[in-house]
C-alpha cells in the first residue's frame, strides 16, 4: 500500500465481473503514483470474486466484501477505510482516463478554496463503443444555477467534506451523487474542468434505468434539503384553478376519474402535504364550492372568479395576483399553480416544485419532460434538426417541454402581469406523471392507466 496516498480511488462493485478489469486496469494506467485502490465487492452473485482474486496483493489495492448494504453505504465504508487527502469513486462498470487523478488532484492543488472538480466524460455502450462526449458548461462563467448535477461517480472531492456532512445518506440506497452535490454545492466552491477524463458506461443493468426509484429518491434529497429554506418564502399557497368552459368538455373539473372528480382528487393530493398553508380553488361554475365544502380542512378556500377571466388568451396573472395579494400583503411568498388535467401527480412531485425553486434561488420552478425524440423546424431547405444528436454533447443541449402539473413562483410577478419570472428552473417528470387530459382520448387512457394500476399490471 502506498504510504499516505494524496488520493483515494474507491469502487463500488455488484455483478459487473464483465466490466471490473477495464476498470481496475484504469487505475493502475494513471500518470500519477500518489494513489490507493480500494475495491469493495457487495455481496456479487456473478465471478467478481474470480476476477478480484487476480489483484490481490497488488501494491496500492485492498479489497473488501460487504453484505449487500448498497452503494451510499458502500460509499460510507469506502471512506472510512481511505488514506487519502482526495477521494473520488469508480465504479466497476467505468474507466478513468489515465490522466484524471493528475489533472483534477492538480486543480484542488492550485484551487484552496475548490472543494469539489468533475471532467466532462465520454459516454459507452456495453461494449465499449463511445456513444458521445458529454460536455459540462462551466461552472461561475457559463452555468450560474448549477441545478443539473455532475455524474456522481467521476468528482474528486476533498475528504474533509465528508466529515463536515456525516458522509452520505443511507436510507434511500440510490442517488448517492446527487445527495453530496445539493449538500455541498450550495454552501461551497465547486469547478469543472473540460476535458473528457472518465468513461461512463450505460447498459441495462445500470442503476438509472430505475426511474420510478431514481425520481423518488431525488424528491426525497430535495424536499429535505430545502426544509430551512422554505421557512423563509411563506406564505406557501396552491391555487387550483377550474372553468366551466373553453376545455374540451364543459366543467371538466367535474368530470370523473376512478369515480371521483379530478378536482376532488386534486384536492385530496394537495392537502395531504403539511408544507402549503394555503390551498385555494377559483372557478366561474360557483358548483365548484360544493367540492371543496366537502373537505374540513381550514386552509382551503373557494374563490369565485369571472368568464372572461378563463379565456385561454387572458392571463391567469390577473386571478392570481386578486387571490394572493389578499394572503400575503408583500408579496414575499410563493404560489403553486397546479392544473387538475394532470390526475397522475403526487404529493411529492407539488413539493418538489417549491423546493426546486427555493434550491436554485430562481424566480420559477416548472415540471418539464425530456424530450427524447427529434424535432424539427422548417428552413428554406426542407425540416432542420432542432436537436441534433451529434457526438459532443453539452448539459445545455438537453431540449424539454412543458409537463403541464405544476407551476411555482414567487408570488411578486403576478403584480406584474406575469405568471412566471425571469430565472427559470425545471425539474423532471415522468411521461405517465405527466399525462394530460386535454381530448377524449388521452382520457380513455387514464381511465387505461388507472385500471391497469388497480389490477397491479402497470406501475404509475
Amino acid at each position: 500500500m502506498h504510504i499516505n496516498p494524496k488520493i483515494s480511488v474507491y469502487m463500488p462493485t455488484f455483478n459487473q465481473a464483465r466490466y471490473l478489469t477495464d476498470a481496475i486496469e484504469s487505475v493502475l494506467r494513471q500518470n500519477y503514483t500518489s494513489w490507493e485502490l480500494i475495491i469493495i465487492d457487495d455481496n456479487s452473485e456473478d465471478n467478481t470474486q474470480e476476477v478480484l482474486q487476480r489483484y490481490r496483493g497488488t501494491p496500492n489495492i485492498s479489497i473488501y466484501k460487504t453484505d449487500g448494504i448498497k452503494l451510499p453505504a458502500v460509499c460510507n465504508f469506502a471512506i472510512a477505510k481511505s488514506q487519502g487527502e482526495y477521494i473520488i469513486r469508480l465504479d466497476g462498470d467505468d474507466i478513468f482516463d489515465e490522466n484524471i487523478l493528475l489533472v483534477l488532484g492538480s486543480h484542488l492543488d492550485k484551487n484552496e478554496d475548490t472543494v469539489l472538480v468533475f471532467p466532462d466524460y465520454f459516454l459507452l455502450d456495453e461494449n465499449g463503443n463511445i456513444l458521445s462526449h458529454q460536455r459540462r458548461r462551466r461552472l461561475h462563467r457559463d452555468n450560474h444555477l448549477m441545478e443539473v448535477p455532475p455524474n456522481g461517480a467521476c468528482m474528486l472531492i476533498r475528504k474533509s467534506i465528508f466529515k463536515e456532512i456525516d458522509g452520505y445518506r443511507e436510507d434511500l440506497g440510490v442517488q448517492d451523487g446527487f445527495d453530496l452535490w445539493t449538500q455541498v454545492h450550495t454552501k461551497y466552491k465547486c469547478d469543472n474542468v473540460n476535458l473528457p477524463l472518465f468513461y461512463y458506461r450505460r447498459h441495462d443493468q445500470n442503476t438509472t434505468n430505475n426511474a420510478s426509484v431514481i425520481f423518488g429518491a431525488r424528491r426525497k434529497i430535495k424536499q429535505d434539503s430545502a426544509a430551512e429554506l422554505l421557512e423563509n418564502v411563506r406564505p406557501i399557497s396552491v391555487v387550483i384553478p377550474c372553468r366551466q368552459h373553453y376545455d374540451f368538455k364543459e366543467d371538466l373539473w367535474k368530470v370523473e376519474l376512478g369515480g371521483e372528480t379530478l378536482l376532488k382528487r386534486d384536492l385530496k393530493v394537495c392537502l395531504k402535504s403539511k408544507l402549503f398553508d394555503s390551498v385555494i380553488v377559483t372557478c366561474d361554475n360557483p358548483e365548484a364550492e360544493d367540492c371543496v365544502r366537502e373537505f374540513s380542512d381550514s386552509r382551503l378556500s373557494f374563490k369565485p372568479r369571472s368568464r372572461e377571466s378563463t379565456i385561454q388568451s387572458t392571463s391567469m396573472a390577473i386571478t392570481l395576483e386578486k387571490i394572493v395579494s389578499e394572503l400575503d400583503a408583500d408579496l414575499n411568498g410563493v404560489t403553486l399553480i397546479r392544473y387538475i388535467q394532470t390526475p397522475f401527480v403526487t404529493v411529492d412531485i407539488l413539493e418538489e416544485a417549491v423546493a426546486t425553486l427555493v434550491l436554485a434561488g430562481a424566480d420559477s420552478a416548472v415540471a418539464v419532460e425530456v424530450i427524447q425524440r427529434q424535432l424539427y423546424r422548417r428552413s428554406g431547405h426542407g425540416l432542420e434538426a432542432i436537436n441534433i444528436r451529434g457526438e459532443l454533447s453539452s448539459d445545455f443541449d438537453t431540449l424539454y417541454r412543458d409537463a403541464s402539473t405544476c407551476v411555482a413562483t414567487r408570488n411578486k410577478y403576478f403584480s406584474r402581469g406575469n405568471i412566471i419570472g425571469p430565472s427559470v428552473v425545471g425539474f423532471e417528470v415522468t411521461e405517465k406523471e405527466s399525462l394530460f387530459i386535454g381530448s377524449e382520448i388521452q382520457y380513455k387512457l387514464a381511465e387505461l392507466l388507472l385500471e391497469l394500476k388497480k389490477n397491479k399490471n402497470f406501475v404509475i
